[in-house]
């Protein structure tokens, strides 16, 4: 999905040659000779390693060309993992095949993310307006395209519905997903409207609307499906503030990366939200599960296996969160737990593409050999 903000680029050095030295400075700009300030006692001498000051960019963080390579590198597996997934989930179950699944899961996938993103623009703010003695620079809005990136991801699946069914753009909103979709892409562009206005929060109407309808369109099973859809709403949602917010406190981690403390006590202010984000989405997946897969099919569904996959990476997610919090509680500088986060913020893109492909496999009713 998304990973951490790149690594602080390198500090510039100044020209040399001729010229006047910069204030402080204890040598002349040609490096012979000493101004009448004497030495300059802040540069290290002959032989010695200079010591970065604290905070989060760390010696042995990559490069930011490094960091633009390996974000380039998750985006492409993403989309590997997307197209192909569905199909490789299925395989050998004897299920029904999906038309255009792989499609499907990745505008399902740029859908989640939009939500994500957006749900944790409006939720990270209110972490950080508590904060005292907080440097007074926000980092720049994504909700705006994030917003707009949905809606035509919504609008995508309605023509690739269109296509598949045969039917016509104005006939595909009759139907059930058709009209879902449709409301869906409404109400992100009625969320990048509010997200452009000069009260952002508005768009919370539109989103949990859009977050509604979802829940909706994924429960068209005849079996309680308005449980399901409740779950749904729930799962979704805490799911959107956990990796949004993220997302927006790491992005201002490194803003304030000349703040430590101040970087340090947002980190556990989104930390102890983020217990009981994960204990909704704990209660509400088991409750989904137990509902809706049959214990015959676990691994012989691609229902069970895709959820089988997405277990694993939470599991990973559990872990990185816990060494994160363990390390904030152990050290005043937030470095190490700042990576340790990205590292679950990454994880969390894999969980969001998992999810995606979910949403498309088919019921694992249809292959159990329970009544």
């Amino acid at each position: 999905m998304l990973s951490g903000p790149p690594a602080d680029p390198a500090a510039p050095t100044p020209p040399t040659g001729s010229g006047t030295p910069s204030s402080g400075s204890g040598m002349s700009a040609s490096g012979s000779g000493t101004s009448s300030t004497g030495p300059d006692r802040s540069s290290p001498g002959p032989g010695v390693a200079a010591t970065p000051p604290p905070g989060l960019p760390s010696a042995g963080a990559p490069p930011a060309d490094a960091a633009t390579i390996a974000l380039a590198a998750a985006g492409l597996l993403a989309l590997l993992i997307a197209l192909a997934g569905p199909g490789l989930a299925a395989r050998g179950t004897g299920e029904l095949r999906i038309p255009g699944a792989g499609l499907t899961t990745l505008l399902r996938t740029v859908l989640f993310t939009a939500l994500a993103v957006h749900l944790g623009e409006l939720l990270a703010p209110q972490l950080i307006r508590p904060l005292r003695s907080r440097p007074r620079t926000a980092v720049r809005s994504w909700s705006l395209y994030a917003a707009l990136a949905g809606a035509a991801a919504a609008a995508g699946q309605i023509v690739q519905l269109a296509a598949v069914s045969g039917l016509g753009i104005t006939e595909t909103y009759a139907t059930r997903d058709g009209g879902l979709l449709l409301l869906i892409a409404n109400g992100l562009v009625l969320a990048a409207l509010c997200a452009a206005s000069k009260r952002p929060a508005l768009a919370l109407a539109p989103l949990a609307v859009v977050i509604g309808a979802e829940a909706i369109r994924a429960h068209p099973e005849a079996y309680s499906p308005e449980i399901g859809a409740a779950l749904t709403v729930v799962h979704l949602t805490a799911a959107s503030l956990w990796a949004g917010g993220l997302l927006y406190v790491l992005r201002t981690m490194w803003l304030w990366r000349g703040s430590p403390v101040a970087a340090r006590a947002l980190l556990g202010r989104y930390a102890r939200l983020a217990i009981w984000l994960y204990v909704a989405l704990a209660a509400t997946g088991t409750a989904s599960t137990l509902r809706r897969l049959p214990l015959d099919v676990v691994f012989t569904s691609a229902y069970g296996r895709t959820l089988l996959v997405k277990l694993a990476l939470m599991a990973v997610v559990s872990a990185l969160a816990v060494a994160a919090r363990r390390r904030m509680l152990r050290d005043t500088d937030p470095a190490v737990a700042h990576r340790l986060a990205r590292r679950e913020q990454a994880v969390l893109g894999a969980v969001v593409v998992v999810s995606a492909i979910l949403t498309v496999v088919p019921d694992p009713h249809w292959i159990s050999l329970r009544p």
